[in-house]
């Protein structure tokens, strides 16, 4: 499984000039339709206005980014670029996933500023923490308390710079300590006023979790979500929305209940060799039978 703390910018299918177009033309009156970019790892980093052409053409209106760095922008392209070629494609970063993993090792806010600044100028709504290493996230249940504090400290200066605080989730945050788990403690011990949470479906369904207890247990806190499937044979893969063994049609029905305002689809791992054509394949099923 390819994790985001250990990208690496590695030869993929390009895209070239195949133009994809959506078997299902967007409805603006549904709700919109969001991408992880990270769906599109291979291939974003080597032509990053074409890609993002690909995802207009798609349907997609709402991205996620991913791969910012303070000295090189998104991949070689400053912000502002980058803001220009959304713009163009019709399509919103609403949200950023963002790598915090050195300011919760030592403190410092001048990346989470630089974070915030970066937000605002592509006119997102959210910050969203992607990912903690092994190492800051601990292995008790009280390490995971620390890092809850940690949260709240970035979701507060998040809010004074107008912006919103999320935490993604993979499986290991459902480590059990006793009675509970390492997500438990974050939902309990974050500020409801400083921290969202974005769940991501298909890794708590792997961990053994249901989301619509989660959702019961936790009403309101779920704004966004990852929508990806699990595959029914091999469960370290996912496959296409609607192809998997997750019942979106039941989460989706949730959807008030859990507080969801936005959604993302992704693809992790084991997609189709041509990532956009698989994404159309499950953005068109959403549009379909989901929303």
């Amino acid at each position: 499984m390819i994790k985001r703390r250990t990208f690496l910018i590695n030869t993929g299918l390009a895209l070239g000039a195949i133009a994809i177009a959506p078997t299902f033309a967007f409805n603006s009156t549904k709700r919109a339709i969001g991408i992880q970019l990270w769906t599109l790892r291979d291939t974003l980093p080597k032509d990053v206005k074409g890609v993002l052409a690909q995802v207009g053409k798609a349907g997609f209106t709402e991205v996620e980014t991913f791969g910012y760095a303070a000295d090189k922008g998104f991949f070689g392209t400053s912000v502002k670029d980058f803001k220009l070629i959304l713009d163009d494609n019709g399509l919103k970063a609403t949200s950023n996933h963002f790598d915090f993993n050195s300011m919760i090792k030592d403190g410092s806010t001048d990346l989470v500023q630089n974070y915030i600044e970066t937000a605002n100028q592509l006119g997102s709504e959210y910050v969203t923490i992607p990912y903690i290493v092994s190492e800051l996230r601990g292995t008790t249940g009280d390490d995971y308390k620390k890092l809850a504090l940690q949260i709240n400290k970035v979701g507060e200066l998040c809010k004074a710079g107008g912006l919103k605080l999320a935490y993604h989730n993979h499986d290991f945050e459902f480590t059990k300590f006793g009675s509970t788990n390492g997500y438990e403690i974050l939902l309990n011990e974050t500020d409801k006023n400083l921290v969202d949470f974005e769940i991501d479906l298909y890794w708590a369904v792997r961990a053994g979790h249901n989301p619509l207890q989660l959702f019961k247990e936790h009403p309101g806190r779920f704004k966004m979500w990852h929508v990806k499937d699990m595959d029914k044979v091999n469960p370290e893969w996912n496959a296409e929305i609607g192809t998997g063994s997750i019942d979106f049609k039941a989460i989706f029905a949730q959807a008030e209940l859990a507080g969801m305002k936005r959604f993302y689809l992704e693809h992790e791992s084991n997609y189709k060799p041509n990532p956009i054509e698989s994404a159309v394949t499950s953005f068109n099923y959403i549009s379909k039978s989901l929303i």
